[in-house]
């Protein structure tokens, strides 16, 4: 009988580079797997977790969704202050439908051009240089860009809240409670502002939407719309990052399949689900089990943390064929588990196909024998995101 070679270890940094072997050592040896040092479970097949994902009666987002127990307390937050991330429907879905309208397709596409034009404005310098650090000058940026202005975040503001969302993405990644803590604070307190001056003054922003729900008598607290305006900041920054930097490193490695979108592009929106596929950069996240859960000959008690890990579903040769470790950007896929699914379905999986899209077209036209050095590129700390936090950039 085949046996575990790894088990489960919380990866992060250089470890992140050859994180696929361990997952297919879990899905072929143990793919419902006890962690001793922690209490916790890890699922790693695809089917599994899709299930799970969508069970939110039986693996709840309540307690938090990191492996770590005692998550809401350590924060602080009770169940009125719970961010949209830790509730579970009905309230999650009561929350959901008041902001979903900003992340229709339609509203998102109204904000391509500001984003066509800010990859633009950074690109057209590094290309002509010839080189750089593409994270540092495009990859980065761009999310943060675009997270200021779903929160309405004003232009002359966006200096300090950039500085406020790299130091809370570096510092969660790095598990730096205390560097986190100051950022956090002056994040909140400028929010608390800005959501006094949309009250006085609205716009056509996420904040005003929802005060003008709180105003026509919908369940919304300040503290709640502070909730997601830190969400937005937490859960929308470093994941496209990550997404755009696994991109790159793969139009790199095959030269074959950066021909076929720079003479097709066409193929590029199907090409971004292949990345995101490959990528996923939030690589797993926990739930809570609500009762004893039997899967695959094992017991799950109650109460338990249970990690989903995307990266390995997204991986998985029973979902996608013996290939499924390769990029294939003509690929046909069904369903992937880079947003999650169900209820919890990423609610900006949209913004982030639109960046993806953009920056793709945009590069390949620039540079379409563009090149990263991803054996000297550096992959961020942190257990749950797996990004670049730098990539050497040659234009060619």
């Amino acid at each position: 009988m085949s046996t575990v070679v790894t088990g489960f270890v919380p990866a992060g940094g250089e470890a992140w580079r050859n994180v696929s072997e361990m997952y297919r050592d879990l899905r072929d040896n143990d793919p419902v797997h006890h962690v001793q040092d922690g209490d916790y479970w890890v699922l790693s097949r695809f089917d599994d977790i899709f299930d799970a994902a969508r069970d939110t009666s039986t693996f709840s987002s309540a307690q938090g969704l990191t492996f770590n127990y005692g998550e809401r307390e350590k924060a602080g937050l009770d169940a009125d202050a719970a961010p949209i991330v830790m509730m579970d429907p009905p309230e999650h879905t009561k929350f959901r439908r008041l902001i979903s309208r900003g992340f229709t397709p339609r509203a998102v596409n109204e904000i391509e051009g500001d984003v066509r034009k800010f990859v633009r404005d950074r690109l057209g310098p590094l290309v002509q240089r010839g080189s750089g650090d593409i994270v540092a000058e495009l990859f980065k940026p761009l999310p943060s860009f675009v997270v200021a202005h779903y929160l309405g975040v004003p232009p002359e503001d966006r200096d300090a809240f950039d500085g406020w969302t790299d130091a809370i993405v570096a510092a969660n990644a790095g598990g730096e409670e205390t560097a986190v803590g100051a950022a956090v604070s002056d994040l909140l307190v400028y929010f608390a502002d800005l959501i006094e001056r949309r009250r006085a003054d609205p716009t056509d922003d996420m904040i005003s939407a929802l005060i003008k729900a709180e105003q026509d008598g919908a369940d919304v607290s300040v503290i709640q719309i502070l909730g997601f305006a830190f969400t937005m900041v937490t859960g929308g920054n470093d994941t496209t990052t990550g997404l755009l930097g696994v991109s790159a490193e793969h139009l790199t490695r095959r030269a074959d399949q950066r021909r076929l979108l720079v003479e097709n592009p066409d193929l590029i929106t199907n090409a971004v689900e292949e990345f995101l596929r490959l990528s996923s950069p939030a690589q797993g996240l926990a739930r809570m089990t609500t009762s004893d859960v039997e899967l695959r000959g094992r017991v799950i008690p109650k109460d338990r943390k249970v990690m989903l890990l995307y990266g390995s579903a997204n991986l998985d040769e029973r979902e996608f064929g013996p290939d499924a470790h390769e990029c294939d950007v003509t690929r046909k896929i069904d369903k992937i588990l880079t947003f999650s699914y169900g209820a919890h379905h990423c609610i900006g999986a949209a913004v982030a196909r639109l960046m993806a899209r953009v920056t793709l077209e945009e590069l390949l036209a620039a540079a379409p024998n563009f090149e990263v050095d991803y054996e000297a590129g550096e992959f961020a700390p942190g257990p749950f995101v797996r990004r670049y936090a730098s990539l050497p950039f040659a234009a060619n």
